[in-house]
């Protein structure tokens, strides 16, 4: 029997009605979703939820939570500090399978490789390094942080779970996506054409941030290219995310940035800072436009 590895904050999913959703709707812990079992030397089980897919394919950064668990399962303690992750093709709602690698045990920081497959097909390929987050420390020198200032939580407005082209976000059903009013025009088809997007990321249920959950916090936000010309859905081909701080409880603060959207790829930015103002998460993507 294996050993179901989870969040420190896990919760109960609880079936009573998710916003945006049916009286049925049930509303999934993330910490539950994106747990893992241990069955052999550095093999693990996991189970994709379809509640956490965006026209019914699971999110890129959800993926990597799983995978995230698994690297720090390998090396007993510590948190994922950097991660790397590589998108083959995007697994189904379901079981899926998930191998790590300890490449090297440091006394200040180890290096993972974790990979998922479902089926025999390998699906997503990352390397992380591994290392202790103390939340007692504050930033030597932050000068370079960009901008991060929005509206409070209960100002911006919360997205339904709908993309500007009408496909379904079941993930939106279960967190709390706010969008700062300056940028709401994505939602009905006035974009600013400055392909950024600011808001709030909160976790339903009792949960709040963790370094598990802030490699999840920096793909939750719709893409950044909404706020151009080009509403289509894009799918991440390479994700870097590197968590810097243990968050404070509560939602955190996002703020996405497209650099540059060419016939083929985009790549974007994204930020994350709890409500302290502390930044505690960054990332870079690239990602395929559908071809057409």
């Amino acid at each position: 029997m294996g050993i179901e590895l989870t969040g420190t904050n896990a919760v109960r999913a609880m079936k009573n009605q998710a916003p945006g959703g049916g009286s049925d709707s049930v509303l999934e812990a993330f910490s539950q979703v994106s747990s893992i079992r241990a069955c052999g030397a550095g093999t693990f089980d996991g189970q994709i939820s379809g509640a956490w897919t965006i026209a019914g394919k699971p999110n890129g950064g959800y993926l990597l939570a799983l995978l995230g668990r698994a690297a720090s399962a390998l090396t007993n303690s510590g948190d994922v500090v950097a991660a790397s992750a590589h998108y083959l093709r995007s697994p189904a709602p379901g079981p899926v399978e998930i191998e790590g690698v300890l490449l090297r045990r440091g006394r200040s920081i180890s290096q993972v490789r974790a990979r998922m497959s479902q089926g025999g097909r390998l699906c997503v390929e990352s390397l992380m390094s591994i290392s202790e987050l103390d939340p007692s420390t504050a930033p030597h020198w932050d000068a370079g942080v960009p901008d991060g200032q929005v509206l409070p939580f209960d100002d911006c407005i919360r997205l339904k779970p709908v993309t500007p082209d009408g496909s379904r976000v079941a993930m939106f059903d279960q967190v709390d996506v706010r969008l700062d009013p300056e940028w709401s025009g994505v939602m009905n088809g006035r974009p600013s054409g400055r392909g950024q997007l600011r808001g709030w990321l909160k976790l339903l249920g009792e949960e709040s941030f963790d370094p598990i959950s802030l490699l999840y916090a920096v793909d939750a936000l719709p893409p950044p290219t909404f706020d151009t010309d080009f509403i289509d859905m894009v799918s991440t081909a390479e994700l870097t995310v590197y968590v810097r701080a243990i968050p404070a409880p509560g939602p955190v603060r996002i703020a996405a940035r497209a650099r540059l959207i060419d016939p083929r790829w985009v790549d974007h930015t994204c930020d994350v800072w709890d409500g302290t103002g502390r930044l505690v998460a960054q990332a870079t993507q690239l990602a395929r436009r559908p071809l057409g």
